[in-house]
């Protein structure tokens, strides 16, 4: 469809068959409209242009889980990436994201990793386009302008939604939207992996990619078992609140990286790369040993991958149920076994700054015995927490959380139903 066309449709309403994943019709209205036109000043407006939607994630349960080839539950929310896009001629694709200068691939070289630089997006995108090629997959050229409201350091996995929505515009333009969502999101693992040269988990890729609730067993990591759960947080009366507290990440790799390091550390005590399959019943049993071979903290950190792995199975069966109660003591537990046994709430370089547990405290004050829930978000020592807020109650959570983090810092979100889809009009 041409611009012209699309630019009427869009500011004719054609967007509301879209309300389930878009609450503000006025703000996406405007923001599609911008996104085409901006599109048509790159790279002209007689083409034939379609839209694309993929959303951000939040992880809901299963902190540090996933490497140890654990479980997790996690939530597609309807912040999305949204992108304007068609094919293009020869071999060169340009991809634009607002803010960010033109990405400019080209296809012979996709095969080469070394052909761009490590830790960039045009890698990403060449790890795309090689995914795709190395599983028999159509690739082709394309154009591409890019908006996000899944913003960096925003905690709901900015850089998974750019790659899962690479893999999508790939699918619909040259795939006929036949691959399935979890294959897109293992080939923007691989993109990740092997070209941008981060060794991530799968996680945040699926969890944008497939939409809604859904929970991912990584007992087998390339071949992990993805099953969606039917649950409206909507249709119960709560809203998802992540607050951003503003800490700063910066030489925090060595937290993150002790985690799954500590943990493997008592794996390997029993002879086994990670946890997964383990017992409590093994590690206290080998508690007096493991003390002096790998520290306490480490034993700790094994017994939260122990009881975290179980209680996403549990958790997730409460939300099968629609059980809210059930969903929300897994979400408390969850919380208090991060902040006491995993202990990714602070860093330990730097204890006068503790702005999580600042937020987890101001929200238990709030919410405590109101029927809410909350835990640390994502992988922890700063950043942002989590909170199941009864929609009576969320313009006042919001309003504090934002007087004592600043403007913005509390997201409003939901969960929505779709992942990565084409916005057809």
């Amino acid at each position: 469809m041409k611009a012209r066309e699309l630019i009427e449709k869009i500011k004719g309403g054609a967007l509301e068959k879209y309300r389930v994943i878009y609450s503000d019709m006025e703000l996406e209205t405007e923001r599609y409209v911008r996104a085409i036109e901006e599109f048509c000043a790159l790279y002209g407006d007689e083409r034939d242009i379609h839209l694309f939607s993929v959303s951000g994630r939040s992880e809901i349960l299963g902190n540090h889980t996933d490497h140890n080839r654990g479980c997790v539950l996690a939530g597609a929310v309807d912040r999305d990436i949204i992108a304007v896009a068609a094919k293009s001629e020869g071999k060169i694709s340009r991809i634009k994201s607002e803010g960010y200068d033109e990405c400019i691939v080209d296809l012979d070289l996709v095969d080469d990793k070394d052909a761009c630089p490590d830790f960039s997006s045009a890698a990403l995108i060449s790890g795309l386009f090689a995914g795709l090629k190395m599983r028999g997959l159509r690739i082709g050229s394309f154009d591409a302008y890019l908006t996000t409201r899944v913003l960096k350091g925003s905690g709901l996995s900015s850089s998974a939604a750019f790659e899962v929505m690479i893999g999508n515009i790939l699918n619909h333009l040259y795939n006929d939207g036949e691959i399935p969502n979890e294959e897109i999101a293992k080939i923007s693992q691989f993109a990740e992996n092997e070209y941008f040269g981060k060794p991530c988990g799968l996680m945040d890729q699926m969890a944008c990619a497939v939409g809604g609730f859904v929970h991912i067993d990584f007992a087998d990591p390339k071949n992990p078992i993805i099953e969606p759960i039917n649950f409206s947080l909507a249709d119960e009366g709560y809203s998802l609140c992540i607050v951003n507290t503003g800490g700063n990440h910066a030489n925090l790799n060595d937290d993150y990286a002790s985690v799954p390091y500590e943990m493997k550390s008592v794996a390997a005590y029993f002879g086994r790369d990670v946890l997964r399959g383990i017992t409590e019943a093994d590690i206290i049993a080998n508690l007096s040993v493991l003390r002096e071979a790998v520290g306490d903290r480490a034993a700790l950190r094994a017994m939260h991958f122990v009881r975290e792995n179980e209680r996403v199975g549990v958790t997730a069966s409460a939300l099968r149920r629609k059980d809210i109660k059930g969903f929300f003591d897994g979400v408390m537990a969850s919380g208090d076994s991060s902040f006491k046994y995993l202990q990714n709430v602070y860093t330990t370089q730097n204890v006068s700054e503790q702005g999580l547990s600042l937020a987890l405290c101001v929200t238990d004050a709030l919410l405590n015995g109101k029927g809410c829930a909350w835990r640390v978000h994502g992988g922890g020592f700063a950043g942002t927490i989590q909170a199941f807020v009864k929609n009576e109650y969320v313009s006042e959570y919001s309003d504090i959380m934002n007087s004592i983090f600043g403007k913005d810092a509390c997201m409003i979100l939901n969960i929505r139903p779709f992942g990565a889809i084409q916005i057809e009009l």
